[in-house]
């Protein structure tokens, strides 16, 4: 399985590298912007570590750029801290945010934990099973032993926003825009208040949700 590492610093860069070819990882690197787009429409890795801070193109700027093309995860690596900063990440296409200094078993989970919830193939999964719930998005249906489980068209809407993106961190404004429009970026009381709805309606206990995640100050993840 094949790890692409973008990052400007050839210390850390090459840190990252044997710690991941220790493990059987299959390791490419760049040093800037240009070169990570590059390599990524030659030969898409399974993953990417992105620093944001990068000569050419930016992180940022990288995300934006591959983003349509291309579904691989992106976990970005980066010393910006501030929680705009993770935003701005994540609104962009990024599925998980680890601020350095960093510790590398952490940061070896959290790659471990995206490869597992990366899509096999292009297409996208249609039947999802949060508890006992079967919620298919072809047929706009969600189930509980034969049983019809209703659910609002806006519970839908953003149910199949985290559903469509499986395992990735989806920003707050991202979930906003995307249901209720570019208006209601600011209305972080919607999301609170139909994920209450859909974990009541989903989750086997909705008090300690496995599958619709929230990730404080940044999104929510929906984890199979």
């Amino acid at each position: 399985m094949s790890i692409l590492i973008v990052e400007d610093d050839p210390a850390i860069r090459r840190t990252l590298a044997l710690n991941l070819e220790a493990r059987g990882y299959a390791v490419a690197e760049a040093a800037d912007g240009d070169a990570a787009v590059k390599a990524i429409a030659t030969n898409e890795p399974a993953l990417v570590v992105l620093d944001l801070g990068l000569p050419a193109l930016d992180g940022i700027e990288v995300i934006t750029t591959v983003r349509g093309a291309h579904r691989m995860p992106i976990l970005v690596l980066s010393g910006r801290s501030q929680t705009a900063e993770k935003v701005a990440a994540l609104d962009a296409g990024a599925n998980d945010y680890v601020t350095k200094p960093f510790a590398i078993d952490e940061l070896l989970a959290r790659i471990r934990a995206l490869l597992r919830t990366a899509p096999a193939t292009p297409e996208d999964v249609d039947g999802h099973r949060i508890g006992d719930t079967l919620v298919d998005l072809v047929a706009h249906t969600a189930t509980r032993d034969g049983r019809s489980v209703h659910l609002t068209a806006t519970e839908w809407a953003m149910l199949e926003v985290l559903l469509r993106n499986v395992g990735r961190l989806v920003g707050k404004r991202e979930l906003l825009t995307t249901v209720w429009g570019p208006a209601y970026t600011g209305e972080d009381a919607y999301l609170r208040l139909y994920m209450s709805q859909l974990r009541r309606k989903l989750e086997l206990d909705p008090a300690r949700p496995r599958h619709l995640l929230t990730e404080p100050g940044l999104g929510y993840r929906y984890r199979p």
